[in-house]
C-alpha cells in the first residue's frame, strides 16, 4: 500500500471528538505514513483527545489553545524538539459564540465578531507563522472553510464573514510563503454533522437541501474531505497553492 506521507511530520489542530473533520484527517494521515502530532485545546478536553489519539499508533498529543500566542510558540518549540522538521499543518479550527448563530447577522455583537475572527481566521496566520521555520523542506498548510464564505447561508452569520476572511488569508499566506516552498490551501466541505456544525440552527434542513441540489444527490462523507487533505499534503498536490478546493458533491456549481 502506498504511503505518500511516510517519514513526514504533520500537526493537526481541531480534534474535539471522533466526529471531528480533524479526526478523520488525522486517521488518513496516519494511514498514509505520517508522524502525527495532534493538539487539544485545554486541560478540560485533554482526556477525550488523548483517548482518541492512543488509538493511532505513534501519534502524540500536545496542548495548544490557538487563541493564545504563548501556547502556539511553546507548541512549535516542542514540535521542533520532537520532530526536527515539519511538513504538514492541518488547521481545522472554527468558533463563534452560540448566540451569534441564532438571530439576524445585523445583531452580531462586537465581542462575538472579535472572537469568531480571532479563533476561526487569525489563528491560521499565527499557526502558519509558527510552522514555517520548521518547514525547511517546504510543506503544506491546509485549512477548512465552507460555502457560507461566499453566499448567504441562513444562521451561519458571523461565521460566514470569518470564513471569507479565512479564504482571503489563504491567498495572502500562499503568496508570502511560496518562496519557502510552503503551500497554503483551503478545503470547502459540504455540511457535515460535527459538534461545531450542530450549533448552527437548521442544520438538518441545510443538509437535506444540499443533498437535493448537489449534482451527486448526496451529502459529502467526512472521509472524502480527509482524503483531499492528504492529497494536498502530499506530493500529489505539489503544484497547488492559494486555492479553495470544493469537496461538496458539486453543490457549489449550482445556480438554481
Amino acid at each position: 500500500m502506498s504511503k505518500p506521507m511516510e517519514n513526514r511530520a504533520a500537526v493537526v489542530f481541531g480534534v474535539a471528538n471522533k466526529r471531528s473533520i480533524a479526526w478523520a484527517i488525522a486517521q488518513r494521515l496516519q494511514e498514509a505514513g505520517a508522524k502525527l502530532a495532534i493538539t487539544y485545546q485545554n486541560e478540560r478536553l485533554r482526556q477525550e483527545a488523548e483517548d482518541l489519539i492512543k488509538s493511532l499508533p505513534g501519534a502524540e498529543a500536545f496542548q495548544c489553545d490557538v487563541s493564545n500566542d504563548v501556547e502556539i510558540a511553546k507548541l512549535f518549540e516542542e514540535l521542533k524538539s520532537r520532530y526536527g522538521k515539519l511538513h504538514t499543518v492541518i488547521h481545522s479550527v472554527a468558533y463563534a459564540p452560540a448566540e451569534e448563530l441564532k438571530g439576524d447577522f445585523v445583531m452580531t455583537t462586537r465581542e462575538g465578531f472579535r472572537v469568531a475572527l480571532d479563533v476561526s481566521c487569525y489563528s491560521l496566520i499565527a499557526v502558519a507563522r509558527g510552522a514555517t521555520p520548521l518547514m525547511t523542506e517546504g510543506g503544506s498548510i491546509v485549512t477548512m472553510t465552507y460555502y457560507g464564505a461566499e453566499k448567504v447561508v441562513p444562521h451561519y452569520n458571523v461565521m460566514g464573514v470569518a470564513k471569507a476572511a479565512l479564504e482571503a488569508s489563504v491567498r495572502y499566506l500562499a503568496n508570502d510563503l511560496g518562496p519557502a516552498k510552503v503551500r497554503v490551501n483551503a478545503i470547502s466541505a459540504g455540511p457535515i454533522k460535527t459538534l461545531a456544525a450542530r450549533g448552527i440552527s437548521g442544520l438538518s434542513d441545510m443538509m437535506k437541501s444540499h443533498a437535493e441540489r448537489a449534482p451527486l444527490k448526496r451529502n459529502v462523507d467526512v472521509n472524502e474531505v480527509a482524503d483531499t487533505a492528504v492529497f494536498l499534503s502530499s506530493d500529489g498536490g505539489a503544484g497547488i497553492t492559494g486555492e479553495v478546493l470544493y469537496v461538496d458533491c458539486g453543490y457549489n456549481i449550482m445556480g438554481f
